[in-house]
């Protein structure tokens, strides 16, 4: 038999913990007809509220629902690649505990593995119930990867995605800290079979992505799959060059030709200040690479693990890391 590795990072979902597994299980009967097993992974990114409790009820009740607690939150990126290190299945899906990533797509999505697929991706078609600024620099952000960066980054790609055992073990492969897993997955490659669906508001609770969280996302999404910034920063500096060049030789013959009048201060100033905002900006840039260049050369954990819980019996990790 097949076995299927779900993964579901988690953070302060006590409300959706046991809805999320009721629609789970919904799919156990096309799982025993196609002759498939499957393991849970709940991975508890540092949550404040009940969640590793209600994960642990659902453990004592079914041995294939496992738990993985951080000691604190390190993120979604780290819980993704947690989960990743721990799935054994020769499938491996993510699904988000909101149950904005519906269950219910499994059977379909496994059958495009079987037809030959490496792996199956979703995206959403619509941007139902977000609020308008933040739908408009989410497109934004996608249109400027495809012009800037060499690898496919598709428009409302959502991070549920059902992989084969080789397309995981090439994402595993990638250990780097900074970690932009929309980015990794279009870069490993492989044939991926893309699915629309509806966008699904929250079963319950709010979001923990704000728009300044977003933000922060989409600038290690930039840096870490194009140098088109620091390229910008470059060609904005030779252009900065030939334009004080030009205009100091305008400077030299109006000197010649008219003397030396004292007009013209405000517009020196506007090109003083315009100057020196171009330069640190792209200081910024170059600042922002050097700070991803530093938090690799440190090789920090990407997470540590506080508890794992799974059907063989509890173990208290916090040394462990990953």
């Amino acid at each position: 038999m097949k076995l299927l590795s779900a993964i579901v990072p988690c953070y302060n979902e006590e409300a959706n913990i046991a809805d999320f597994y009721q629609e789970f299980i919904k799919n156990e009967l096309f799982f025993m007809e196609e002759e498939i097993e499957f393991e849970l992974w709940y991975i508890d990114d540092g949550s404040k509220d009940g969640t590793v409790s209600e994960i642990k009820k659902l453990i004592e009740k079914d041995g294939r629902v496992h738990l993985l607690s951080f000691s604190r939150n390190f993120g979604k990126e780290a819980a993704i690649y947690a989960g990743l290190e721990k799935a054994k299945g020769d499938y491996v899906v993510f699904l988000d505990a909101d149950l904005q990533d519906p269950p219910s797509l499994l059977p379909e999505m496994l059958g495009f593995l079987e037809q030959g697929y490496d792996s199956v991706a979703t995206r959403r078609v619509s941007r139902k119930g977000e609020p308008p600024v933040r739908s408009f620099f989410a497109r934004m952000f996608y249109q400027l990867m495809k012009k800037i960066s060499k690898t496919e980054i598709m428009d409302g790609a959502r991070d549920y995605r059902l992989m084969k055992r080789q397309v995981v073990d090439a994402i595993l492969s990638m250990q780097e800290y900074n970690r932009f897993s929309k980015g990794i997955f279009g870069w490993v490659g492989f044939e991926t079979k893309w699915i629309e669906f509806e966008n699904v508001e929250r079963k319950k609770g709010e979001t923990k992505w704000s728009f300044w969280k977003l933000f922060l996302y989409s600038i290690d999404g930039i840096t870490a799959f194009s140098t088109a910034p620091l390229a910008f920063a470059a060609f904005m500096g030779v252009l900065f060059c030939l334009a004080a060049f030009v205009f100091i030789i305008f400077i030299i013959v109006r000197k010649m030709l008219f003397g030396d009048p004292t007009s013209g201060w405000p517009s020196l100033v506007c090109i003083i200040s315009l100057i020196s905002g171009v330069q640190l900006f792209c200081l910024g840039i170059v600042g922002q690479y050097l700070a991803k260049t530093y938090m690799e050369v440190k090789r920090r954990p990407i997470y540590l693990i506080k508890e794992e819980i799974t059907a063989s019996g509890r173990e208290d990790l916090d040394e462990r890391a990953g």
